[in-house]
């Protein structure tokens, strides 16, 4: 039996009565009804980008990630590339329409925002998570008030059938989808032709060839942690609300007031590593922008959300501890990287002495999604720094598309 409300609590920010009061509350109910022994960790995570992209984004993804390109599902209306690393983390889902006309709900909920708009396809769906029964979980949780796509319905989306998907959450605009396997089987998704597509094929050994030649190969490790940016008014209902559909618990909250936010983590309550199951981040404004003229604080986050839509800001990936010619890992790989062309918003931030380093690149042309990096010195256990993370938002603020449409 679980006990989700007895872990330490980390961080500074003041939640409010009614946050504290239903957190315990949603936690012990969930352990009660045994939906979280029945939910595992992260299976898979979801992306989708524009037309022709796909190809671009899986080179980009096979250098700067220890992602391998596995299969191509290939259905009626999308490619859905399967990426993996091995069994013990994430797969992602890089789902690439055939029709750029194509219109789906996904589609729609970016078109009501100006930079999101720009890319139409393009954006993070969501996260599947284990489920050792699915159709009790789904069943369990329908009775809780949450909806999902029907089986016709997932369909008419050309989503894959053997997962049960939600709709699109009122406040992070992601989905929670859950899928069953033997525990020691692998995964499978029933979507569409199995193919190995030649130019798929392709991409991905030109970005292992050039991971390989500038020395990172073995360097980047699995996901970290999964950072999702929402209105200030939805922080906590996003928590809970994840919290409700998975088996992750509360960790804590810290208040970045330089940059008039807050970074809230949540983890797998079975306390196993973030690379196997990452941990779920929420960033929120502590005030929204309606106010923000009185004070005139930063607002980064809140202009992310205005001009892209509450969705996934970036993807965090480890980098291995140690030192390469004479630099530590994470900047010898930053720097063997921005010689190719990506750039990157910022230096490394943080040091040896406070535990860890940490860095942003600019957002992906084919995704819209950052990635982080982030080394973590000697065993070092705690999640971030608080000054790492200031500056972190404050860079991420400057991003060319958001100043753009701010304008």
């Amino acid at each position: 039996m679980f006990d989700s409300n007895s872990f330490p609590r980390f961080g500074d920010k003041q939640n409010s009565e009614f946050f504290e009061t239903y957190l315990h509350r949603v936690l012990a109910e969930r352990d009660r009804c045994g939906l979280t022994e029945l939910i595992g960790g992260i299976e898979a995570l979801m992306i989708s980008v524009e037309p022709g992209k796909s190809l671009e984004y899986i080179a980009e993804l096979a250098l700067m990630t220890p992602y391998h390109y596995l299969v191509t599902l290939d259905s009626a209306r999308h490619y859905t590339h399967v990426l993996r690393i091995d069994m013990n983390s994430p797969d992602i889902l890089l789902r690439e329409v055939k029709d750029a006309s194509y219109s789906d709900i996904f589609r729609n909920l970016n078109d009501m925002y100006p930079v999101g708009a720009r890319r139409p396809h393009s954006r993070y769906l969501g996260e599947i998570l284990y489920a050792s029964n699915r159709h009790e979980v789904v069943a369990m949780q329908q009775d809780r008030e949450f909806r999902f796509f029907g089986l016709g319905q997932l369909a008419d989306l050309d989503l894959p059938l053997n997962v049960s998907l939600s709709k699109p959450s009122p406040y992070t605009q992601n989905v929670v989808g859950y899928m069953e396997r033997p525990e020691d089987g692998i995964r499978v998704y029933q979507h569409g032709e199995s193919i190995i597509l030649n130019e798929a094929q392709a991409a991905y050994e030109r970005g292992k060839e050039m991971q390989d030649q500038i020395g990172i190969k073995g360097m980047i490790m699995p996901i970290d942690h999964l950072a999702t940016r929402v209105y200030s008014q939805n922080r906590e209902v996003a928590l809970l609300e994840y919290l409700a559909l998975s088996s992750y618990y509360y960790w804590g909250s810290y208040d970045i007031r330089d940059q008039n936010s807050s970074t809230n983590v949540t983890k797998n309550v079975r306390g196993q590593p973030e690379t196997k199951s990452p941990a779920k981040v929420f960033t929120a404004n502590n005030l929204p922008y309606c106010v923000n003229h009185l004070d005139k604080l930063p607002s980064p986050t809140e202009s992310f959300v205005r001009n892209y839509g509450p969705r996934l800001h970036h993807m965090a990936l480890s980098v291995a501890d140690g030192q390469t010619q004479g630099m530590e890992n994470i900047d010898f790989v930053v720097q063997q990287i921005a010689a190719q062309g990506k750039g990157f918003l910022l230096d490394t931030v943080g040091s040896r002495e406070e535990g860890l380093k940490q860095i942003f690149s600019s957002a992906s042309d084919f995704s819209s999604l950052i990635i982080e990096y982030v080394q973590r010195f000697d065993g070092f256990q705690g999640f971030f720094a608080r000054d790492n993370v200031a500056q972190l938002t404050y860079a991420a603020g400057l991003e060319e598309g958001v100043r753009a449409s701010a304008n």
